[in-house]
């Protein structure tokens, strides 16, 4: 079977095993298929060797987090990210689809109305207590959101789909800091609904291009794009690949982290007092080994709390991976006991994490998790806790 797989990405790999340290499902079971090194083994023989998508090697792929832990790790530089996105896709062009209920839940993400109505009844559903507690959705869903107003042409804030529906409080958030530098915003709005990236980790590549596509015409001009979800940014930067064309790869050059672009316009924010808060940093992967501009974080962060802590797990991923924590509960929920454990050896007052999917799978363990820009408009409006 045909993966479409470079030979040259493929053989970039020369088994030395320094991925395996950074690599959750590898940490959480010690099995090689598990491990990046084991995977690309596998994705050799299907497309050389002609072996069959067998129950075990289907597993292997379906268990990967996609962190791209293994990339930051990798002396080879080996594409790895990539290399599991084009498995996926063929393999989702051979039969093997997504189970149906995320297939539909991923066709509503582009229909923003329908979104946004169905979280406010499930909203209202968690009010009398009837959603089971064991939903992957946050402990309480806003019944309304508050209305986001362009103040100016300066640069888009992209708003996307489940973020703008659970967590539009977020965008208000960064808005303020962004007015804050002097600049004016632009919410993009239902125009840009969602920007694919779960579609790309399930391998549906032609839904995802789809989504790209949309958002660049619906973008079509030369103002910088600003991202809150770590996840979105990643898959934003990587619209010049995905979609191969000239369009797509001049929209992506104007892609930025919103930490990132902060970070280099942090002399417009004014002197306030720092929140009095101990804040342990938990880097989403997408933001980490993908954008790599986590340190960005630290940057805009620092002068507006009392104290930032680092967690000793050198980056490892939470185990949320968009989608994953539904579809494997119980490897996602091992892998987040050890983010867990890092967390409880800092003792902070709260965690930031710059992706929702982090923040709500680390949530559901008990931790109180804020959007790192949260606390920097929590700071410029001078209240010190809720």
């Amino acid at each position: 079977m045909d993966l479409g797989l470079g030979r040259a990405e493929l053989d970039a790999c020369v088994t030395c095993a320094l991925c395996l340290p950074h690599c959750p499902t590898y940490r959480v079971t010690g099995f090689d298929t598990h491990s990046p090194r084991g995977r690309i083994a596998l994705m050799r023989a299907v497309q050389d060797q002609g072996a069959p998508l067998t129950t075990e090697i289907v597993e292997s792929f379906d268990t990967c987090v996609q962190c791209r832990g293994c990339e930051t790790a990798c002396p080879s530089g080996v594409p790895f990210g990539r290399l599991m996105e084009s498995t996926r896709e063929r393999m989702v062009e051979a039969g093997y689809k997504p189970p149906v209920r995320i297939r539909a839940a991923l066709r509503v993400l582009d229909h923003h109305k329908a979104l946004q109505a169905g979280s406010s009844v499930l909203s209202l559903a968690q009010r009398l207590h009837l959603t089971p507690s064991s939903l992957s959705v946050p402990k309480r869903l806003p019944l309304r959101r508050p209305a986001m107003q362009k103040s100016g042409d300066d640069v888009h804030l992209f708003t996307g789909c489940v973020m703008d529906a659970w967590q539009r409080d977020v965008h208000v958030a960064v808005k303020q800091v962004i007015e804050t530098c002097g600049f004016g915003v632009a919410p993009t709005g239902p125009g840009t609904a969602c920007c694919g990236a779960l579609h790309s980790h399930a391998g549906l590549g032609d839904a995802a291009r789809t989504q790209a596509r949309q958002v660049i015409a619906a973008l079509d001009d030369d103002r910088p794009v600003l991202v809150d979800s770590a996840g979105c940014g990643a898959a934003m930067k990587d619209y010049g690949r995905l979609v191969g064309s000239s369009e797509a790869v001049a929209f992506s050059e104007r892609v930025f982290d919103v930490h990132e672009w902060a970070a280099d316009h942090i002399d417009g924010l004014p002197s306030v007092e720092p929140l009095d808060l101990r804040v342990a940093v938990q880097d989403p992967c997408h933001l980490r080994h993908v954008q790599k501009s986590h340190m960005s974080v630290r940057t805009v962060l620092t002068p507006f709390v009392r104290e930032l802590v680092e967690l000793d797990d050198d980056g490892l991923c939470c185990g949320a991976g968009g989608a994953y924590s539904v579809l494997q509960p119980e490897l996602a929920s091992s892998i987040r006991d050890r983010k867990t454990a890092a967390i409880t050896n800092v003792s902070p007052d709260l965690v930031v994490s710059a992706n929702p999917g982090c923040s709500l799978h680390l949530q559901q363990a008990g931790h109180e998790v804020l959007h790192p820009m949260e606390l920097v408009a929590r700071a410029l409006r001078g209240v010190q806790a809720d």
